[in-house]
């Protein structure tokens, strides 16, 4: 469990929603770094090696985007506990290929007293997305 001074459960609702919002954004890989702290970690997969900071993070925010003309998640759950949020989501958007694609997952978040994301775990698959957009 985080040990760090609380803030609000707004506060964080409020960074999940810009993060799930910057998803559909014109520009969805800066807009999704910027609600990460600059010394983030991640695992996106969760079993996935760590990505830390922002040029990792971003890098692997453009390795999904650039495979989509359209693409977003919509937050469907979540649950706030101290600095700590789990989040059910679901993803869906147009390939380059024109092929429609939808994927699912959870993601763990921790948030800093900033309020930005300071960690974030990401229980999906993104194999099956990409055997999906590879489909005929």
């Amino acid at each position: 469990m985080n040990t760090q001074l609380a803030i609000s459960p707004d506060q964080i609702r409020s960074t999940v929603q810009q993060y799930f919002q910057a998803s559909q954004s014109d520009d969805p890989v800066e807009a999704m770094v910027a609600c990460f702290a600059p010394d983030s970690v991640n695992y996106d997969p969760a079993e996935g090696a760590a990505l830390r900071g922002h040029d990792q993070l971003r890098q692997f925010f453009r390795q999904i985007a650039d495979r989509f003309v359209t693409i977003g998640l919509q937050a469907e759950f979540i649950s706030i506990n101290g600095n700590e949020a789990a989040v059910k989501w679901i993803g869906q958007g147009i390939s380059t290929m024109g092929r429609s694609v939808k994927f699912e997952g959870i993601d763990l978040f921790e948030f800093n007293t900033a309020g930005k994301i300071q960690s974030m775990r990401a229980y999906w698959n993104p194999g099956a997305m990409l055997a999906e957009l590879e489909q005929p």
